[in-house]
């Protein structure tokens, strides 16, 4: 068992089961000398409710003790219960500064979204694929329009709140933030790593619709990890990460292992995202659209930024292609 519990910080994880892939979805209350702050706020659902509500009983807190909630990044299964704590308990809710757009749901943001996709699977030869994707975006965002985050949100624009040290770990979002305790070495890491799965690296566009090479931000988001050399990282899925550094270079080691199996798939003719997406994952393609999408498209930059392949624009369609050496 983990020693959470330290002089001048004390961690309650609250681990809220979850039957998909993931395993679990993890929040945590940490007790600093003058706070309680709420990393991450699970699903908007009972399950992470009631988990939340046991938490601080079991250990002394109501609600009205957390003092902030802290976000890793803007994705739903971690931010799900921010607009009921906040409802009843007028606290700051903290992100980093390109998470406000996706948190309040802006118009002009999540249009500008759709079109980027639109542009993108065009561009990578998906098709009719695609064509589905955008569909279901743009349905989503009058579905989810109700999980625009209410309270105000306020950008974290240095590095330290409280007593941690933020660091900025793009890749899986472009938002993402570890929150860094220094003195006890702990790393609160979002979805950067977590112990059971490898993190996506989800395409994304930034706030000017330019698309982010997300794989090699989360290259270099996982090497700064190595780098703090912590005892412990804090993930958003899954169990509580002891001395990450090992599995760190197994992460590290698969993308380059999956870059040249890619890498061979376009020397044998393969020569779009789409055609390479299929070739590699079979029905996963469809299954699982715009996860593949982003997977592939992530360790094509890797090749692509190595020198080892080049792409050209033909009839709208980027075709790749392997690099003489």
């Amino acid at each position: 068992m983990y020693d959470l519990k330290k002089a001048d910080c004390e961690v309650f994880p609250i681990i809220i089961p979850d039957r998909s892939s993931l395993k679990s979805v993890n929040f945590f209350l940490v007790k600093q000398e003058h706070s309680l702050s709420l990393i991450d706020a699970g699903w908007n659902n009972e399950e992470c409710w009631d988990g939340l509500i046991e938490t601080l009983q079991k250990n002394g807190f109501t609600m009205k003790d957390i003092t902030e909630i802290i976000l890793t990044h803007h994705h739903i299964d971690h931010i799900g219960l921010v607009n009921r704590i906040t409802a009843e308990n007028r606290i700051p809710v903290f992100s980093h500064p390109e998470s406000i757009p996706r948190l309040k749901r802006d118009p002009a943001f999540l249009e500008m979204r759709i079109e980027f996709y639109s542009q993108f699977y065009r561009e990578m030869g998906s098709g009719e694929n695609g064509e589905k994707q955008v569909v279901y975006l743009k349905d989503a965002v009058k579905r989810n329009k109700q999980n625009a985050i209410q309270a105000d949100v306020m950008g974290i624009t240095t590095n330290q709140l409280l007593n941690f040290t933020i660091i900025e770990v793009p890749g899986h979002s472009p938002d993402q933030l570890s929150f860094h305790d220094k003195q006890n070495n702990w790393l609160f890491a979002g979805d950067l790593l977590i112990e059971h799965i490898s993190s996506n690296a989800l395409i994304e566009p930034d706030l000017f619709g330019n698309r982010i090479p997300t794989l090699l931000q989360l290259i270099d988001s996982l090497k700064k990890c190595i780098a703090l050399n912590v005892d412990f990282v804090f993930p958003g899925h899954g169990t509580i990460i002891e001395q990450p550094n090992e599995l760190i270079s197994k992460r590290l080691n698969r993308i380059n292992a999956k870059a040249e199996s890619l890498l061979q798939l376009i020397q044998s003719g393969c020569s779009t995202g789409s055609d390479i997406a299929k070739s590699y994952y079979k029905n996963t393609y469809y299954e699982q659209f715009s996860l593949v999408m982003s997977e592939i498209i992530g360790h094509l930059d890797y090749l692509e930024a190595s020198g080892r392949i080049g792409k050209e624009l033909i009839q709208g369609i980027w075709n790749y292609s392997v690099l003489e050496k």
